[in-house]
């Protein structure tokens, strides 16, 4: 089976600052890949190279072989959906009037929401596990609410491919885990999960593969016990391991296994 999405030799940067240099990667099908690194290295950058909201500079993206830069916005949005870190929300919108907002790439000038599109939006809320939530004002939910809330967005769209934009930030470890069980049941359901990551402890066992962004080496890509190694890592974040309590933990537990 072909990679749903591809990049190859891409690079990207504003203004004078080349912020993505040279990243290639696949994709596969049904894979929940962590995109991992230090804060500014480019990771909400690629996400949005990734959904088709930004070109590159050079290189070449590929949805489902085709290139990305030759498709229309609106068909990208049927196959990717990217969920932002924030979702802001002027008007007092019920979680349903949110969710709905998924089926816009489907929607043409005269053509409102049919049987079909509500049918999505209902299957999305179910998805996210947000359906008994959908009478409710969007604003007042909890943080952990609302991210659900912005996944069940994206899965009106229902894609084959889900972007997501450090979705465990700020959020309690209990809710951390039940996002992290949804990425699971969505695989189950055929959707492919590229989520920036914060919290490293989160990515080993829960993530397939793992794409490291660092401005300090060259993007690499593999699974996750190739890439989470603490003299790896002490590279990419440029954190001496002794003075970063997760990379001395990992030192550590090399350390016992080798032993």
């Amino acid at each position: 089976m072909n990679p749903i999405l591809r990049f190859r030799d891409v690079s990207f940067g504003y203004g004078d600052l080349d912020l993505i240099q040279s990243a290639s990667f696949d994709l596969e099908p049904g894979s929940c890949t962590a995109l991992i690194g230090p804060n500014g290295a480019g990771k909400t950058t690629m996400l949005r190279l990734a959904g088709g909201t930004l070109r590159s500079g050079s290189g070449s993206i590929f949805l489902n072989d085709e290139p990305l830069h030759t498709l229309a916005l609106k068909q990208v949005a049927r196959t990717v959906a990217l969920v932002p870190q924030q979702l802001d929300v002027p008007f007092q919108f019920t979680v349903r009037q949110v969710v709905e907002q998924g089926r816009t790439p489907y929607l043409g000038f005269l053509r409102g929401p049919m049987s079909g599109d509500r049918v999505a939006v209902d299957r999305a809320l179910e998805l996210a596990d947000v359906a008994g939530l959908q009478h409710r004002v969007f604003n007042e939910l909890s943080g952990g609410e609302r991210q659900r809330v912005k996944i069940a967005l994206g899965l009106a769209q229902q894609p084959k491919l889900l972007l997501l934009d450090e979705p465990t930030q700020n959020l309690d470890i209990g809710r951390q885990m039940e996002l992290i069980d949804l990425f699971h049941f969505l695989r189950l359901e055929g959707i492919t999960i590229f989520a920036s990551i914060h919290d490293l402890q989160l990515v080993e066992g829960n993530f397939s593969s793992v794409v490291l962004l660092s401005p300090h080496i060259p993007l690499m890509n593999g699974k996750p016990e190739e890439l989470l190694k603490p003299t790896l890592l002490e590279k990419a974040f440029d954190c001496p391991p002794r003075r970063h309590p997760l990379l001395l933990e990992r030192m550590q537990r090399f350390d016992r296994r080798a032993g």
